[in-house]
């Protein structure tokens, strides 16, 4: 089954296009779903493998507490996994035909006020060595609401301080251009000057201590590091700048088309969740200022 899988993933790569984050997330499904048949079900052969296995996986991932998305996202997987064996002939028998995906619980993202925001944005040491480079990518994603997977693809040329204006490469590599401003260009002319032992042939705009593109993992450590800094106690995610952007912009009045073109959301309803979050906010306010709430 595990070569079946590799062939899967080079199936997506080549003829979905699919982004780098998407692949792994169907690989990391797939592996955790195969492994269950494997050691679990005693199972070696993907013929063997009946709509029964798969409703009991669903029900190992339950009592190992996963979120009703993430045994969503999994469907969505393996429903794919399958479909592509049939047509290809490798399987003789679906067993996710007729299976019901499960509704993921929508949950409101979580924001930063503006106030929490301001001394996020402030809170990196521009006297030490990095401080400079990590107000820059704080600036830009909640100056672009771009996702940290994009931040940290960002290349010296697409950044076009004249114009003012980023070149963002998004998912399924489609590209958007998204404006920027002022503070955010110049602390990244900023950035730039203090750079001046970037490696010969380096393209990447953001750079870790060996002079290499940073990496996911290295943006989240910084990203816990300052929120510390910044006394912020809540939880936050690499993902809470993006939400913050999104919000903030409709609170302040934002068409939702625009937003949405500048987020990369293929659909309007997945913008829309900011909708909600911007209402539950001004309900909180009004609640708590308003003399006969």
């Amino acid at each position: 089954m595990k070569e079946h899988l590799q062939d899967f993933i080079q199936y997506m790569i080549i003829e979905k296009g699919l982004s780098k984050n998407t692949i792994q997330s169907y690989e990391r499904d797939l592996k955790s779903y195969i492994e269950y048949l494997m050691k679990v079900e005693q199972i070696s052969e993907i013929n063997d493998v009946q709509r029964l296995h798969v409703l009991q996986f669903f029900q190992h991932l339950k009592q190992q507490g996963k979120s009703s998305k993430t045994i969503a996202r999994h469907t969505s997987s393996i429903r794919s996994f399958h479909h592509y064996l049939m047509r290809n002939r490798l399987s003789t028998q679906d067993p996710t035909e007729h299976l019901n995906t499960p509704k993921a619980e929508k949950t409101l993202p979580k924001v930063l006020s503006i106030e929490e925001v301001e001394a996020l944005l402030e809170s990196p040491d521009l006297t030490k060595k990095n401080g400079l480079r990590d107000k820059a990518m704080l600036e830009v994603l909640y100056g672009t609401g771009m996702r940290v997977s994009e931040l940290i693809d960002l290349n010296m040329d697409d950044i076009n301080i004249d114009m003012g204006f980023i070149k963002c490469r998004g998912k399924g590599n489609k590209e958007r251009i998204i404006p920027i401003g002022q503070t955010a260009t110049g602390v990244i002319q900023s950035y730039i000057r203090q750079q001046k032992t970037r490696k010969p042939g380096e393209q990447a705009l953001f750079l870790n201590h060996h002079g290499r593109r940073l990496s996911r993992q290295g943006f989240w450590k910084i990203l816990k590091a300052l929120t510390g800094r910044a006394g912020i106690e809540k939880k936050l995610t690499p993902h809470t700048l993006r939400h913050s952007f999104a919000t903030h912009l409709l609170e302040n009045g934002a068409d939702l088309r625009a937003v949405q073109e500048m987020l990369g959301h293929a659909d309007i309803s997945t913008t829309q969740i900011y909708t909600h979050v911007s209402t539950k906010r001004i309900r909180e306010v009004y609640s708590q200022f308003h003399p006969r709430a």
